[in-house]
């Protein structure tokens, strides 16, 4: 293991950082994991608009879940969401970024 995916591993089981899961791929066993939230705002410019919207990003380790599709499920505290658009993994290969929508 590198020293990198060593301290991804200790970022994701941080209680201050990580949070316990959920994730359930379409038509699939649901399955324990750890995310890294992230629910900044987003502004996207739209012609000469520029519109403000709430943004729901969780990071997933690559070890838990190894291919997370559109359409696939994760429960975070109670709430359900749903991937949307394509998974982003890091340059390291250790760690998907995923857009969530409410389920």
């Amino acid at each position: 293991m590198s020293a990198f995916a060593a301290a991804v591993g200790a970022l994701f089981a941080d209680p201050n950082i990580g949070k316990d899961a959920v994730y359930t791929p379409d038509g699939g066993t649901p399955v324990p994991v750890r995310v890294i939230a992230r629910r900044a705002d987003e502004i996207t410019g739209f012609g000469e608009a520029r519109l403000w919207s709430e943004t729901t990003r969780i990071d997933l380790r690559v070890a838990e879940v190894s291919a997370p599709r559109p359409g696939d499920q994760i429960a975070i505290d109670g709430d359900a969401f749903l991937i949307q658009g394509e998974p982003v993994r890091d340059r390291e290969r250790l760690v998907w970024t995923v857009d969530l929508r409410p389920a």
